[in-house]
């Protein structure tokens, strides 16, 4: 990626937050993967509003449905009957998935409940969980409790996800144990 293309200012924090990752991303001569589900592919396309990107961004899966975490991520079937979409557990199977599928060095996951409606008690709207992984089987799992409309947790998704994957590739080394 051009250095001047990674450094030029952006209004968008998502954009910014892209922009920082692939720069990390190139410091290690890292390609990155994702697996979103809530953000519905705004983390990718965060990631493709950057030039060059696709010299460090693989690609991601949009796994919307239980099923495409299933099919496509090798989500297994009993994590989703018993976590839940929306948990660690199947954060961390999306997150492997979409590294396996990918060869890619680290990869992120994300998936939440925007609203307005499908909060529980125990997983009110605004819940999302963050799944990273990287090859050599380090992972890591965080929860967020966002607050706002559909649109603004979605958003504050996205800026999160970047901002954690670039942390993550930042002081991890791929391989390590």
């Amino acid at each position: 990626m051009p250095p001047s293309a990674a450094e030029a200012p952006s209004r968008d924090p998502a954009e910014t937050e892209a922009r920082r990752l692939l720069q990390a991303l190139a410091r290690r001569g890292w390609t990155a993967a994702l697996a979103e589900s809530c953000t519905g592919g705004m983390v990718s396309a965060a990631l493709t509003s950057v030039p060059g990107a696709s010299e460090r961004f693989w690609g991601a899966v949009v796994s919307y449905a239980n099923e495409a975490k299933r099919e496509v991520l090798s989500v297994p079937r009993e994590v989703l009957e018993l976590r839940g979409a929306v948990s660690p557990e199947t954060v961390r199977a999306m997150a492997q998935g979409v590294l396996a599928l990918s060869g890619a060095d680290v990869s992120a996951a994300v998936s939440g409940i925007a609203g307005p409606g499908g909060g529980t008690p125990e997983k009110p709207v605004g819940t999302v969980w963050i799944g990273l992984a990287a090859r050599g089987g380090r992972h890591r799992e965080l929860r967020l409790a966002l607050t706002g409309d559909r649109n603004r947790i979605r958003r504050e998704s996205t800026i999160r996800v970047l901002a954690e994957l670039r942390s993550f590739v930042e002081e991890e080394v791929v391989g390590s144990s």
